[in-house]
């Protein structure tokens, strides 16, 4: 923890020193550099390529090129330099034309969805590690399976003797096992779903007869494992899909940047 917040206040001091100076440059520069948009450009082009280069170094770990956790914070502090560097480069204007507002809005969203990404992989983590420890993403659906097993054996087993407990399981908890469920509420931390099943299951309990109530109990138990298991789901998916969504909007982002600089060159015979 100490060593975290001692790389958090190192970023973040050379993120506003770095930012300062930026500003400073380009308020003194803008109007007097020449061809001032092809330098800003050029260095914002870098940035993109480094930023992008984290993927790369991620999918190859046995490359001496440093620690994750070392390129994961350039990443970080590095990005949100970048998007400075982005307005300072279109001169904090609005950008104008189909490709320009194209590579604008396409830069935005990767910019929106790292600092989802961020948030997330800072959230999530430790909501997962107050649910039961790490469970495996595909290890969920063979244990998910299991438990609908036993609850079937339990509700409507040959040792099953109740009517009642095999109209509910049939109409209620049948739907629950089949598939994962409540994804939604499970990401927004609301228990409410599962509360509302465990009430239903409770009041059949109080009404029933000695062997309703074990078989209930047991139901009870089942159902809890199985939200655990949905909630684990449901968190590690949204971490797995939120990199579905940057990393390619990434790749799109810089091919659209090529063929901006390939425009301005062919345009403007490039920095004279």
């Amino acid at each position: 923890m100490r060593r975290f917040r001692r790389q958090h206040l190192l970023g973040t001091t050379a993120l506003i020193v770095a930012a300062i100076a930026a500003l400073l440059l380009h308020r003194a520069f803008h109007r007097t550099l020449p061809d001032y948009a092809f330098v800003t450009g050029w260095i914002l082009f870098a940035a993109m390529l480094v930023l992008a280069v984290y993927n790369a170094r991620k999918k190859l770990p046995f490359l001496p090129l440093g620690n994750s956790e070392s390129w994961l914070q350039i990443h970080i502090y590095l990005g949100f330099f970048t998007v400075l560097l982005f307005f300072i480069h279109l001169n904090f204007r609005l950008p104008r034309g189909w490709l320009d507002i194209s590579l604008a809005s396409l830069f935005a969203l990767v910019a929106a969805s790292g600092v989802a990404g961020l948030f997330l992989s800072r959230i999530l983590p430790r909501r997962l590690s107050t649910r039961g420890g790490e469970v495996i993403h595909e290890q969920i659906a063979p244990l998910r399976h299991v438990l609908k097993t036993e609850s079937e054996m339990i509700a409507l087993g040959p040792a099953a003797s109740s009517p009642a407990v095999a109209e509910f399981y049939t109409r209620r908890l049948a739907p629950f096992f089949a598939g994962p469920k409540n994804a939604w509420a499970h990401l927004f931390e609301s228990r409410r779903p599962v509360h509302s099943l465990l009430a239903e299951l409770e009041d059949l309990r109080r009404t029933g007869s000695e062997a309703e109530r074990g078989a209930l109990e047991k139901l009870a138990d089942l159902v809890r494992r199985k939200d655990g298991l949905d909630y684990h789901r449901a968190l590690q998916l949204t971490l797995k899909l939120w990199l579905f969504i940057h990393v390619p909007l990434t790749y799109a982002l810089l091919i659209f940047t090529l063929a901006h600089i390939a425009i301005v060159f062919a345009f403007s015979g490039g920095a004279q």
